[in-house]
């Protein structure tokens, strides 16, 4: 006999109640549990996609830095907007062709757009990095303390007083939940979902699928150790192998800088000055027209901001594979140009 027929029974012997009770108690019981299952539906609603964004924006824009373009790419476009209708406003229209301040709003808000998702990027960058030196360690020292007869529990609980870097915490919560009595299969794939690399989760579904199946773990986790370090090998062979072309991206835009620096300096005053002479003196001859010095360095600094942010762009791709790599140098190239440009050509 069910919850629901002991409580009807019982309002049954009393006197007086019945059949509005008896029709209303089915009703509550429903009531409670669709309002148990709205809360459930909620709460899940928040885990993920832009409401779990809204609720806990910080840890979302650490853990997958594209989104913090929701924040930064609305205040540099309202900073953009704002600076130039404010400059307009003050100065006339002819504050766009006659002066480099709408290019200072134009450079300080693509900054303030980029330089955010280039910190949180190299910071997960280096996360990921970490996680991936310590990966192997990590399955190797459990295999090996397994082998010396230790049980899979008692074996993580040892290696969790370790330090792995940034594999450390999630290390701890795998050994948490296996002390709680979570298989192994399960507490494995939550661990590489945790920790949220691919070489984590390829190894932890390489882990759990061995384990589901019968396997001898202490040799899947050293296939799994060994599959790992070679994958962080090749990585860093590359990362390695690139470098150098990356250093010839940037000293190319710095040679770029120099000699327009030397040109600006020297040819162009000179030019200018000359143009300037020959325009006072009042002679009849002309001296290849008039040098606008403010026109040229205005499309060599142009020209050196858009070089200097492809460039960038390039060397992520080619040095780490991944144009968000880029962005640190960009942003680096970009201030290096609007400063060399404001104040020193």
């Amino acid at each position: 006999m069910g919850f629901k027929e002991i409580i009807n029974d019982f309002l049954n012997i009393l006197p007086g109640c019945s059949r509005e009770m008896d029709a209303r108690v089915p009703d509550t019981f429903e009531d409670q549990d669709r309002e148990i299952f709205d809360k459930i539906k909620d709460q899940r609603k928040y885990r993920k996609g832009f409401y779990r964004f809204t609720r806990h924006p910080l840890q979302v824009m650490i853990e997958e830095p594209i989104t913090v373009l929701f924040i930064s790419v609305p205040v540099a476009l309202l900073l953009l907007i704002g600076g130039s209708a404010s400059l307009v406003v003050s100065y006339g229209p002819d504050v766009i062709f006659m002066t480099t301040m709408i290019d200072d709003v134009v450079v300080i808000s693509l900054l303030v757009a980029i330089v955010p998702l280039a910190i949180l990027d190299l910071k997960e960058a280096l996360r990921v990095s970490s996680i991936e030196a310590s990966l192997p360690n990590f399955f190797r020292d459990v295999a090996g303390m397994n082998d010396s007869g230790m049980t899979l529990p008692h074996a993580i609980h040892i290696v969790s007083e370790g330090e792995y870097g940034a594999l450390t915490p999630h290390i701890r919560r795998l050994d948490t939940e296996m002390s709680w009595g979570v298989p192994f299969v399960e507490a494995i794939r939550r661990f590489g979902e945790g920790v949220n690399t691919p070489l984590a989760r390829r190894s932890a579904d390489l882990i759990a699928h061995a384990g589901f199946a019968g396997s001898d773990v202490s040799e899947v986790l050293r296939a799994a150790a060994h599959d790992a370090y070679e994958f962080f090998n090749l990585k860093s062979e590359r990362r390695d192998s690139m470098m150098v072309y990356t250093t010839i991206i940037v000293i190319s835009f710095l040679v770029f800088l120099f000699v327009i620096g030397v040109l600006s300096s020297t040819f162009l005053s000179t030019m200018a000055d000359a143009g300037e002479a020959v325009a006072t003196s009042g002679s009849s001859q002309t001296f290849m027209g008039t040098v606008d010095l403010f026109l040229y360095n205005r499309l060599f600094s142009h020209s050196a901001l858009i070089q200097g942010f492809f460039s960038g762009l390039t060397a992520g791709i080619m040095g780490e594979g991944r144009v968000l790599a880029g962005l640190k140098y960009s942003a680096a190239m970009v201030l290096i140009a609007w400063i060399a440009f404001r104040f020193f050509i």
